[in-house]
């Protein structure tokens, strides 16, 4: 059971000593601060949070730790009474660093905001975690000694203890799995990232405006940043000092290789260029794709498309995503298979799933990176009208392209190498002004954002709208409500059809079952979403155009 400070006699700045002790007690015994640090650590985090003492109840225990430098670690482990260190099971770490927070916040040290908690916090897990040189060092021992899975197995350790991949937050999303045509699909509201401060909107409409630093929030600059608040110039901007970056080469540059602090699956994990610059899909990127399988076997990668719409969040920075996650896209069955003139030593497939979908596996790299380059030269050149498909269009008399693609590479239990490319258009009409090759109107009470590499193959990334939404869909359901009511609701009304729709399919529906129907039935409409970003739908004309566009392979 986690401990907390609950006793009325251990109260202000006594209670602040006790946590910040049982915290430097938490990451020696987690192998991030070497046990001879501890008195210094005590010290700096009471002056990060502006206090002054008191001393460490156990300042003797502090001052008298030893320990040894594990050859398989290459960070101080600890080598003391086991009963001086804090087990996960005897810890509450989220309690502690937020009582922490609120000591600083209450001292003035930041702005009384969830955010400027939220940096206090920061600071605090910052101080007591191995500096970038000790993480490199230690990643790179790991690596040599014990191999890509063993590295990347105690980095990502690393990263959950130090509090950066938020592992409580995670756990409050909302998942399940609804079975389609298509597979399985994966289904999440994400409720992991907190919601933007009402004083922190209001600040940040009177922020000054400038060239922000760092530049984005994936730039190696990142590392060890301080944050700053929405009234801050340039805009909010979160902190970042328990962020550690291992530096990695791909394609013969600097890249960085670090975890996603509100991870979206197992081990989710970005790769950046340590120069910040657009993203762009090309033989070179898809070169490092392959560069990184290679460093890292046991993880899939993949690169979101390089245009807006079809691509992902941040078109600022070049960089990828990846993870252990066999996605719902890669269990998908294979409609047929193909050939590209030249290159025969390359399988080359259709899926079948609801976006248009080539995988490409072959034994050598050099091979199967010239068929794809090959598939995405001619595919940036074609148009099919008939199917709504446009290269290029002219805009203010200057080029506008309008295909590319979504890149994915993984390594195949042979060692044989594998890309997956799902085809990209992100032509936009008057019909569908946030365009034809995204989720259509009719879904938008489900999803309205873009499809970017994540979903693509499978999983979904739904609003935490959702949950107060639904849950007021169920209620209106089970007292046989008509679709004026839904539409009377503000909480409803964008779903009333939909929700009407699925009553009516579902005349058994009952308290017992009504959430499992509605889940049921968002998986389905993400199934739609997909199928409305796929380039060749899976009817005739659809199935012809694809034919069309592969004999021109």
């Amino acid at each position: 059971m986690a401990v907390e400070n609950t006793s009325p006699a251990v109260t202000g700045a006594a209670a602040l000593a006790q946590d910040i002790e049982a915290l430097v007690r938490y990451a020696i015994g987690h192998g991030m601060l070497a046990p001879e640090d501890g008195m210094w650590a005590y010290n700096a985090v009471l002056e990060s949070v502006g206090a002054t003492g008191p001393a460490a109840s156990g300042a003797s225990d502090l001052l008298s730790w030893t320990y040894l430098v594990s050859p398989t670690r290459g960070l101080p482990t600890p080598n003391g009474p086991t009963s001086i260190f804090v087990s996960n099971d005897e810890f509450d770490l989220e309690g502690t660093i937020e009582r922490i927070a609120a000591a600083g916040i209450a001292n003035g040290c930041d702005e009384d905001t969830p955010s400027g908690a939220d940096r206090i916090a920061t600071r605090v897990m910052g101080l007591i975690m191995p500096r970038p040189s000790e993480v490199e060092r230690a990643f790179a021992e790991q690596y040599e000694l014990d191999g890509a899975e063993a590295a990347t197995d105690w980095f990502y350790q690393l990263c959950c203890d130090a509090r950066y991949v938020r592992t409580a937050a995670i756990a409050k999303n909302i998942g399940w799995t609804t079975p389609t045509p298509w597979g399985e699909l994966e289904i999440t509201i994400n409720l992991s990232k907190p919601e933007k401060d009402p004083k922190a909107i209001a600040a940040a409409g009177a922020a000054p405006v400038g060239e922000a630093y760092p530049a984005c929030q994936l730039c190696m600059e990142n590392e060890g940043y301080g944050g700053r608040g929405a009234g801050a110039a340039f805009g909010a901007h979160p902190a970042r000092q328990n962020l550690r970056i291992v530096p990695i080469t791909l394609g013969g540059e600097h890249w960085g290789f670090q975890y996603s602090p509100y991870a979206y699956f197992s081990e989710h994990c970005i790769a950046m260029s340590a120069e910040h610059r657009l993203m762009h899909v090309d033989r070179e990127n898809m070169a490092r794709l392959v560069d990184f399988v290679d460093l890292f076997p046991h993880y899939f990668v993949g690169s979101n498309a390089d245009l807006p719409i079809v691509g992902g969040s941040i078109l600022s920075h070049d960089h990828f995503q990846g993870g252990r996650h066999t996605f719902p896209m890669m269990k998908a069955a294979v409609e047929e298979t193909f050939e590209i003139p030249g290159f025969a030593g390359v399988r080359a497939e259709v899926l079948r799933w609801p976006l248009s979908v080539l995988r490409l596996t072959a034994a050598g790299r050099e091979t199967l990176l010239d068929a794809a380059a090959h598939v995405l030269d001619v595919w940036r050149g074609w148009s099919d009208e008939e199917l709504g498909i446009i290269a290029e269009t002219v805009e203010d008399g200057e080029p506008v392209r309008h295909n590319t693609i979504t890149p994915v590479a993984c390594r195949e239990a042979d060692g044989s190498y594998t890309l997956y490319l799902a085809l990209r258009c992100n032509i936009a009409t008057d019909e569908h002004p946030l365009g034809v090759f995204h989720p259509h109107a009719e879904w938008h009470h489900i999803k309205k954002e873009n499809i970017g590499l994540i979903e693509v193959m499978g999983l979904a990334i739904l609003p935490p709208r959702l949950v107060e939404e639904l849950g007021a869909v169920r209620e209106h359901l089970l007292a046989g409500d008509d679709v004026a009511a839904l539409e009377a609701d503000p909480l409803t009304a964008s779903h009333a059809a939909w929700a009407a729709e699925l009553a009516a399919a579902h005349p058994e529906l009952s308290a017992d079952n009504a959430g499992e129907i509605i889940r049921a039935g968002v998986g389905e409409v993400f199934g739609h979403v997909l199928e409305d970003a796929g380039v060749y739908k899976w009817d005739d004309a659809g199935r012809a155009g694809l034919h069309r566009f592969l004999a021109a392979l």
